[in-house]
């Protein structure tokens, strides 16, 4: 979760590279962050400021520091409150040895007790400090026995002794010049250039300087130096680096104009899901092509279930996921939070197809959800949005969503991009399984082909009217978000994003479910968001749509204030409700894109009018890489 960049070499001034790569990935985290420089011959100088980044760059301002080589690291804290003293890099006893870490060292009270008997002294509350001083002993007890180790042999043998997940930059003012990286879990990213080279925890934060990456797989280092850097697994053994080619525009993880990240992420939604879409459907052949994969069709033709598991807004995209897979493919869907998933025993078989969803392909639940579906003999499918990311290097296929850099904390494009993916796949294992005819095929892709076009509609003709909302109930406590079927899913979804941003509490709820609890919570303060759209072409969205009028009368017979996603032209439920947001039909298992939009723009916009801080909302990080 913590934001790590390292630069060695002669080509830049090491500071400006460093905390400008921090502020591209403040995101990952912002309770404190630090910078470690040096120079050859010289002492490592550090500077470091609790809360956010802009903190560190007046503490630099005011104490200037310069080198050839350095770290930084912006942090979210996991061991330790949010301090100067915890602040990261930590350095050891000697203050020659520096590391950055985003992760949990599990072991780290047992370890530090070892390193306190032998003589280490700590100043810190954090796990990570225990990783400096544990190079610091590696390189003690070498000398001792007469065989002095260079950094990387330290660091090698350093952290075979630690638990848990880590991700690791470590310098050392003995062996200028150098950076040491390492990778257990979180991510760690090499950039190669020429006479530099850069480390990362994700790809905006060195995008600006190089396009050449290396994605560090799991038990993998790299000695990074100017001339070149040399790649290692755990126990020594050189490694052949996979060199991944970025094509994202730096341009697209700037503002843009925008006020906030998070808008100018909503208003990129039909690019993203033009991206997600391309090459992968023949309107034509009215086919939709995964190329992408491992898996062939008569092992998809065999499948007797799909198990999908991911966390958080990734999670209501696979409730999304489950509607439009038993109803295009006709083969059972199951939905778990990932980081449930292994804990409950689960029985998958190698005719499930394991299916996983996650913005950053880092996410340490689903990735651990991953590896028990395939120890179990499952075929798995990432659905992920970082080409190179751990998820997709180990699944037998990956649909990439193509979304390009989501800064906002509160996903919004990755979500709507993961909903077309899924879309993709259902209608892929529909057509391979042969429960969709050509014509239903035909039908579908020709509205995907539409969708970005309505987007961009909804997004252009509704923004005033959530505005407008958000003035109205922004001094609402509470808010209670209303779906049926396939939009239950989005109910969830807004509700999510209120909570992220306002700290309003909101709860998403099956609307059939109101009788059986949820009625006793309304009176005249509650707003509640109901999700009323309807496919004219579909009974089933019809039949559905008209018991949501049913429920939407449960909620003004008790004086609550409703606020109604409709479908344009939609008279009969203006009688019935407060408010009423207006969007284009489309069918049944597309409308959730549609839904969605309205609800991410209210809760921008309660947000903003709240002052919270919308891109970085407290207690929550982008990427979380850790249990």
């Amino acid at each position: 979760m913590c934001g790590i960049v390292g630069y060695v070499g002669k080509r830049k001034e090491v500071v400006p590279v460093i905390v400008e790569g921090l502020r591209r990935l403040e995101y990952r985290g912002y309770d404190s962050a630090g910078i470690a420089v040096g120079t050859s011959g010289s002492e490592l100088t550090l500077r470091r400021a609790p809360g956010k980044l802009v903190n560190l760059e007046e503490v630099i301002r005011q104490k200037p520091i310069e080198g050839t080589y350095g770290i930084g690291h912006t942090r979210w804290a996991t061991h330790g409150r949010p301090t100067e003293e915890n602040a990261h890099p930590h350095r050891d006893c000697s203050g020659r040895i520096v590391v950055v870490h985003n992760g949990i060292v599990e072991n780290y009270l047992a370890l530090k007790q070892e390193l306190t008997a032998a003589g280490h002294k700590f100043v810190t509350e954090t796990d990570t400090e225990i990783i400096a001083h544990l190079i610091e002993q590696e390189r003690i007890l070498a000398e001792r026995a007469g065989r002095p180790l260079l950094l990387a042999a330290a660091v090698r043998y350093a952290i075979r002794r630690l638990t848990g997940a880590f991700a690791i930059g470590v310098i050392c003012a003995d062996e200028p010049d150098t950076i040491v990286a390492a990778r257990n879990g979180p991510p760690a990213i090499v950039g190669l250039g020429e006479g530099e080279n850069f480390m990362a925890s994700d790809v905006p934060g060195i995008l600006h300087h190089t396009r050449n990456l290396v994605f560090l797989g799991d038990g993998e280092m790299a000695l990074l130096k100017p001339e070149g850097v040399t790649f290692t697994d755990f126990e020594g053994e050189p490694i052949q680096p996979v060199v991944q080619r970025i094509t994202w525009d730096p341009i697209q993880a700037e503002k843009g104009g925008y006020k906030h990240f998070m808008l100018k992420e909503i208003f990129e939604q039909p690019r993203s899901i033009r991206e997600t879409t391309l090459s992968r459907i023949s309107l034509d052949q009215a086919r939709v092509y995964l190329r992408e994969m491992q898996i062939t069709d008569e092992e998809f033709r065999a499948a007797t279930r799909v198990h999908i598991a991911a966390c958080g807004t990734s999670w209501h995209a696979a409730i999304a996921g489950k509607f439009m897979i038993e109803r295009l493919a006709r083969v059972p869907a199951e939905v778990d939070y990932a980081s449930e998933y292994r804990y409950r025993d689960p029985i998958p078989d190698p005719n499930t197809i394991g299916l996983l969803i996650t913005q950053s392909g880092e996410t340490a639940d689903t990735l651990a959800a991953q590896r028990e579906m395939i120890a179990k003999g499952s075929k798995t499918i990432a659905i992920c949005n970082v080409v190179g990311a751990a998820i997709a290097r180990e699944a037998h296929g990956t649909i990439y969503t193509h979304a390009g850099p989501e800064i906002g904390v509160a996903s919004t494009k990755a979500f709507t991009a993961q909903l077309v993916a899924l879309f993709l796949f259902a209608l892929h294992l529909g057509q391979v399984r042969g429960t969709v005819t050509e014509a239903e095929s035909r039908h579908l892709l020709d509205e995907l082909n539409l969708l970005p076009g309505k987007v961009e509609e909804v997004l252009r003709n509704v923004a005033a009217e959530c505005e407008k909302l958000a003035r109205q109930y922004s001094a609402a406590r509470d808010f209670l978000y209303l779906g049926r079927g396939i939009h239950y899913a989005i109910a969830l979804e807004g509700a999510l994003k209120l909570k992220e941003i306002s700290y309003i509490h909101a709860e998403g709820y099956p609307a059939g479910e109101m009788k059986h609890g949820p009625n006793a919570l309304i009176d005249e303060m509650l707003p509640v968001v109901v999700l009323a759209t309807k496919d004219p072409s579909d009974r089933d969205s019809c039949l559905r749509y008209e018991k949501t009028l049913s429920n939407i009368q449960e909620v003004t017979a008790r004086s609550g204030k409703v606020i109604a996603v409709a479908i344009y032209g939609d008279e009969e439920i203006r009688h019935v409700t407060d408010h009423v947001i207006e969007i284009p039909s489309a069918p049944e298992l597309l409308l959730p894109v549609l839904d969605v939009l309205p609800l991410q723009l209210l809760a921008y916009h309660i947000a903003v009018r709240l002052g919270c801080d919308v891109d970085q909302p407290r207690n929550l990080a982008k990427s979380v890489t850790v249990e």
